[in-house]
C-alpha cells in the first residue's frame, strides 16, 4: 500500500525557504504514529529540511545527484519507482513524505492519504496543487483547535481510494 502524508495551508502552502512554516506538534506526533516502523520516501529537497535519520523507520532519499551525501543509514534512490522498489522489500505499506513533484507523481498509485489542513493562508515557496478526493473516500481523523502550543487549528483527513491503482509506471519519474 502507497500513502502519501503531507500537511499543507488553505492556499496549499507546504513550505517556505526549505522548511515548515509552522509548528504543530500534535500533527508532527500524528505523522510519528503513522509513520513509524514502515519505509518513508522523500525527495532530496524534504531530506536537507531535516538532514538526519527519521529512527524507527527506512529512510529512503531520491536524489539524481551522483555523490549525494546522506547521513548513516539513508538510502538513496534515482526514482520514485526505484525508491517504492526498494521500501517493497521491506513493507507492503509505503509513506511518501515529500516533496510536491513526488506527491503528484505517486497520488495516482496511492492507496491512501493522510492530509492535514492548517486553518490558515500561509505565504510560502512551495506550493501543493489542488488534489481531486471527490472519488476518494474521506474521513475526518482529527479537528485540532488552535491553543497555547499550536498557533493554527489544522484538520487531518483519510482519503482513501475506492478502486486500485495497479499497474501504473513510474519509471520516468524523478
Amino acid at each position: 500500500m502507497i500513502s502519501l502524508i503531507y500537511a499543507r495551508s488553505q492556499n496549499h502552502c507546504i513550505g517556505r525557504n526549505g522548511q515548515l512554516p509552522w509548528n504543530l506538534p500534535d500533527d508532527f506526533a500524528h505523522f510519528e504514529k503513522m509513520t513509524m516502523g514502515y519505509p518513508i520516501i522523500m525527495g532530496r529537497k524534504t531530506y536537507e529540511d531535516h538532514k538526519s535519520l527519521l529512527q524507527g523507520r527506512r529512510n529512503i532519499v531520491i536524489s539524481a545527484q551522483v555523490g549525494y551525501k546522506t547521513v548513516e543509514g539513508v538510502e538513496l534512490a534515482r526514482s520514485l519507482n526505484e525508491a517504492i522498489t526498494l521500501a517493497r522489500t521491506e513493507s507492503e505499506q509505503v509513506f511518501i513524505i515529500g516533496g510536491v513533484s513526488f506527491f503528484t507523481a505517486a497520488l495516482p498509485v496511492a492507496d491512501c492519504v493522510f492530509e492535514t489542513v492548517v486553518a490558515a493562508k500561509i505565504t510560502g515557496d512551495t506550493i501543493l496543487p489542488s488534489f481531486d478526493f471527490s472519488d476518494w473516500d474521506t474521513v475526518l481523523l482529527q479537528d485540532h483547535p488552535a491553543d497555547a502550543r499550536h498557533e493554527f487549528a489544522f484538520k487531518i483527513y483519510r482519503h482513501q481510494r475506492r478502486q486500485s491503482s495497479q499497474g501504473i509506471n513510474l519509471e520516468n519519474t524523478r
